[in-house]
């Protein structure tokens, strides 16, 4: 079958043709079309109606893509262990995380609270009125909003949560007749995005009705023309706050090169300069949410969401920074993080995934709250592990032992080669080049 020039690539109702034809038509543009085929078709789930479940979590689907599961013994939080999941492809991810949870699950484990869990959706609208008199009558229009909604949100009530409160936000300063209403959420253990966004969408039907029937608002007063409807991904007042802590002198051994006194001041500095610089701030922020997104994918969660969230939290200030912290103080040395973290554990794929439903099994089913801690535990972990590395051995030792499975992969090594080479490189430095000149060689003789 000729290979597609880039101008047959225009495909009328692709999204209607069977997953067979769709695999077919993108075959056509890869070398071996056939062996091309055989190989998506192997990622299939053997069990049909698993893969039917897949198939139906997004479009156009025509295999699956694997990353690994693994898992991080010794998280201790609030002082109950666990084995936590983690899905992540970054090599040293998970070895980071659990190492540094031994550590602390020797001294005293991760301390963590859950400060809020507020959510947040906002109406955007155009109206030319004075906020003044919006502002006389805005018990009225809230008072509207919860009656037009009570048929979505009764079942949210009954669990604890549903609408908590609502604010008129004046954004004419930034753009002409351009007001904001701001709802916040409490969706409990979902992560409540239809929850939020239904309930949005009702408001805007009954806002632009509201101005058309209220007797206090007259001729232009009437219009309002709805934007959008739309929960905000920013959950600053849905915060978690993690902490490890201890005596400095339990940090002697840490490095054979370091006190415990000398290796606390060290790594104060580090965090201190992700405090103060963005270059900085970006890694190792990046570093924490190794191990966050890792238990948000594993469970379900929409770690883009959460990412979006922590970036702009960092952000708060006006200036991008770490969201973690180093006190020392009385002989102590504290390390926190505080971020906001929106998850969820009933609804969405936390339901319907397999992996995912087993993932939250594995941690005991948690609430959303204890789910957050959790997650935000993994990511002081992994943060802890970098900055460790980077203020003593260096981050490449660890990264590159990991990484040398990959690139001994790429040269399709035997179990035989992979036990030779590891041994080898206990004592050599780990590169692409120097493992191509050690396998070059090991070949040879």
């Amino acid at each position: 079958m000729p290979r597609r020039r880039k101008r047959d690539l225009l495909i009328k109702g692709f999204s209607k043709l069977l997953k067979e034809d769709k695999l077919k038509i993108v075959a056509q543009l890869m070398d071996k079309q056939v062996e091309s085929m055989e190989l998506m078709k192997s990622f299939w789930h053997s069990d049909h109606s698993v893969q039917k479940i897949f198939d139906e979590f997004s479009e156009n689907t025509i295999s699956n893509f694997y990353i690994p599961y693994g898992v991080a013994p010794n998280v201790v939080v609030n002082g109950e262990a666990h084995l936590v999941p983690l899905v992540i492809e970054e090599s040293s991810v998970v070895a980071a995380a659990s190492s540094s949870a031994k550590f602390w699950s020797e001294h005293g484990g991760f301390h963590s609270v859950v400060v809020d869990v507020v959510k947040i959706g906002q109406i955007h609208f155009i109206w030319s009125g004075k906020k003044e008199k919006l502002l006389s009558v805005f018990d009225d229009l809230k008072t509207t909003f919860r009656v037009a909604t009570k048929h979505i949100t009764e079942n949210m009530e009954k669990r604890g949560g549903g609408i908590l409160g609502f604010e008129l936000v004046d954004m004419t300063g930034r753009m002409e007749d351009y007001y904001q209403i701001k709802v916040s959420f409490n969706t409990v253990d979902s992560m409540g995005a239809n929850f939020i966004n239904s309930c949005l969408e009702e408001f805007a039907v009954e806002l632009k009705s509201f101005f058309q029937i209220h007797p206090i608002f007259t001729g232009k007063e009437k219009e309002c023309m709805v934007i959008m409807s739309i929960l905000s991904n920013y959950t600053p007042d849905c915060l978690v706050k993690t902490w490890v802590e201890c005596n400095i002198k339990e940090l002697n051994g840490l490095d054979n090169e370091l006190t415990g006194e000398q290796f606390a001041r060290k790594f104060q500095m580090a965090v201190k300069i992700a405090e103060l610089d963005e270059y900085r701030a970006t890694t190792h922020n990046k570093g924490i949410f190794n191990g966050i997104d890792a238990v948000a994918i594993a469970t379900g969660n929409d770690f883009r969401a959460i990412e979006a969230a922590g970036h702009t939290y960092a952000s708060r200030t006006g200036k991008y920074k770490s969201l973690s912290t180093v006190e020392i103080k009385d002989g102590q040395f504290k390390f926190l993080l505080e971020v906001p973290l929106a998850m969820g554990t009933v609804g969405g794929l936390t339901n319907l995934h397999p992996l995912a439903k087993k993932s939250l099994e594995m941690l005991g089913n948690p609430s959303a709250q204890k789910l957050m801690m959790i997650a935000a535990s993994v990511g002081l972990a992994n943060n802890f592990a970098a900055v460790r590395s980077l203020v003593t051995k260096g981050i490449q030792i660890g990264h590159m032992k990991m990484h040398l499975f990959n690139i001994l992969n790429h040269f399709h090594a035997t179990e035989e080669e992979k036990k030779k080479a590891e041994e080898y490189f206990i004592g050599h430095k780990i590169s692409f080049a120097e493992v191509t000149e050690y396998m070059n060689k090991l070949r040879q003789c």
